[in-house]
């Protein structure tokens, strides 16, 4: 049975900045906590980092214990100390574990910039399109054991067999039904509309004219981005609309994103070439 590949092909690429601190000509205010002085991005860059450490820790150990148990069975001495580059330091944890504590304790629920704005919104796009996926595979899978009756039908040239194919077309596992179709075509709907706004998100926060513009809007008016209560974006004329009802404000940013739209040629070759190469092109 052919089954869909679960792939995620959004990554988020961000640039960040922060403000310097005009320091005291005199005094040395010693080492800053960075908890203040770091980014919420910067701290998750921090976290990454000290994971993908011990991750590499991990899997040269893996390759470490192959070889040492192929090796013994052949009559192989390990020599003492070889598993060294598989163990976790001291440093490395310490590092993940600060790491751990910088991230939890920020606050990513109020974005004060645009950037942050469409981040989050893209962050929970791509959680809402990771569900969405896993209802179209099921989806799929229903209709492709349907169609798997296609081999018996191509084959079936004697009445016995002809027979049997009714048998099987009398059973709901090989046969396909109304509800079935809507299912499926439903949750091909789903997996494009949030593939849509996550893409349509992480644009948006990679565009630099667009943040500017709304972090512009955002600072005449003095209001804070993060406290808006609702955002749209229609792809027919590549707009967003985004609502701060409380502060009593709202607009509209169209035409930012023309040079990023795909085609649906280009999504089936690009879905191609990741199921011949694992990535995208």
């Amino acid at each position: 049975m052919k089954s869909l590949s679960k792939t995620l092909l959004l990554s988020a690429a961000l640039v960040t900045s922060s403000g310097l601190a005009n320091a005291d000509p005199i005094v040395d205010p010693g080492p800053q906590d960075p908890a203040l002085t770091m980014t919420g991005q910067e701290k998750i860059d921090a976290l990454i980092s000290s994971l993908g450490a011990i991750k590499n820790r991990v899997t040269d150990n893996g390759y470490n214990t192959v070889g040492a148990v192929g090796y013994a069975a052949l009559g192989g001495v390990v020599v003492d100390d070889a598993f060294d580059d598989g163990l976790i330091t001291q440093q490395e944890l310490d590092d993940y574990l600060d790491a751990h504590a910088l991230v939890i304790g920020h606050d990513y629920e109020t974005a004060t910039t645009a950037q942050q704005l469409f981040t989050q919104e893209y962050q929970g796009a791509m959680n809402d399109l990771d569900e969405a996926i896993d209802v179209l595979v099921d989806a799929s899978a229903e209709i492709l054991t349907a169609t798997g009756i296609m081999t018996t039908a191509a084959t079936a040239d004697t009445s016995p067999e002809q027979t049997a194919l009714q048998a099987m077309m009398g059973t709901d596992e090989y046969s396909i039904d109304q509800a079935e179709v809507d299912a499926y075509n439903q949750a091909v709907a789903q997996v494009e509309n949030y593939a849509q706004q996550a893409g349509a998100f992480m644009a948006a926060a990679n565009n630099a004219d667009l943040t500017a513009s709304i972090d512009s809007y955002a600072t005449v008016n003095n209001f804070v981005i993060g406290n808006y209560t609702a955002i749209t974006y229609t792809q027919s004329v590549d707009e967003f609309v985004i609502n701060w009802d409380d502060d009593g404000f709202g607009s509209g940013w169209q035409g930012y994103l023309e040079d990023d739209m795909k085609s649906a040629s280009e999504i089936f070759a690009a879905g191609e070439y990741v199921e011949q190469y694992g990535t995208m092109p």
